[in-house]
């Protein structure tokens, strides 16, 4: 449940971030360039905001999401003590408790007051001077298991915990246009890069994506990579999730006609081909953890090849 009377807007930390920008956003020169990086807490353990975004989704007509019963018993072993042994919720606590819902609920209020925000900068953007030139980007850090696997909150290698939202928004171009290419956060600063018209940096891993935001169905054959833990990386095609750990187990789904990822194909001998194209993209090296981190279920960088 929201926090009523208890909180209100302007007392969220978001909100006065959003202040903030407001008021500084308008002392910007319009004939110069200049960037704001604006970042939201929600939606984000603990899970509370003003009571008003919570009657947004009566509990009663919350939707939980799509499950598989027996979802997990074709998963490598890797597969399931990677997520079992990190600090999240248990599934079987929401079960237990009857709270699943009630956790939909508050996500999905969150979501909508980080909303919100977001719509209070574009709309002060909408009423400037800079409305026409500016690059607008909004993107999130990692998405988020509600039950999905039954699994609770980040740290996995499946598509609902690493799929995020990637939207650009650039001056003269494409509008509601979709691109089911996989691209990578890693991706964005040499995009922003090009769309500026700044000095190449031939030292990052990423690439631009200006050829998709001007042809979404541009070819683009390399998969979004992502690293867990030393030597467990997830890849993903436009139609296939491919996942290796570190003893070598293998998953691997098509989102063709598996969007939830319920069947490993990984030990069907007629994906062989598949397997095959996608370990050709895994890291060479896979970095150690950064000394002295006291996180070491952080997502760790991983150099290709």
């Amino acid at each position: 449940m929201g926090l009523g009377p208890l909180l209100k807007n302007e007392e969220m930390g978001d909100h006065k971030v959003a202040d903030w920008f407001l008021d500084e956003f308008p002392k910007m020169d319009r004939d110069k360039p200049f960037f704001f990086a604006v970042g939201f807490y929600r939606p984000h353990v603990p899970l509370f905001a003003p009571q008003e975004w919570f009657d947004m989704y009566p509990l009663e007509e919350v939707e939980l999401p799509p499950m598989h019963a027996g979802d997990r018993d074709d998963l490598p072993e890797a597969g399931k003590k990677l997520t079992l042994g990190l600090p999240a919720p248990r599934h079987e606590w929401f079960i237990k408790n009857k709270k699943w819902k009630h956790a939909v609920q508050a996500y999905l209020a969150t979501v909508s007051f980080a909303d919100y925000q977001v719509g209070r900068l574009l709309d002060a953007l909408e009423a400037s001077p800079h409305a026409d030139n500016t690059v607008v980007v909004l993107l999130s850090d990692h998405g988020w298991h509600l039950g999905e696997k039954e699994r609770w909150a980040k740290r996995s290698l499946w598509e609902r915990s690493t799929q995020v939202p990637l939207i650009f928004s650039v001056p003269g171009g494409l509008t509601q246009a979709t691109s089911a290419k996989p691209v990578g956060l890693v991706d964005v600063y040499p995009t922003l890069i090009e769309l500026c018209g700044l000095k190449q940096r031939p030292d990052l891993d990423g690439q631009s994506l200006k050829t998709l935001l001007g042809d979404p169905e541009a070819t683009w054959a390399r998969p979004a990579l992502t690293t867990f833990e030393k030597n467990n990386h997830a890849l993903r095609s436009e139609h296939f999730r491919y996942i290796r750990y570190a003893d070598g187990s293998e998953e691997l789904y098509d989102h063709r006609g598996d969007p939830h990822e319920w069947t490993n194909l990984a030990a069907k001998a007629e994906h062989e081909s598949v397997l095959k194209d996608h370990r050709r993209w895994l890291p060479a090296v896979s970095n150690d953890a950064i000394p002295g981190s006291v996180d070491s279920a952080a997502v760790r960088p991983a150099n290709r090849r």
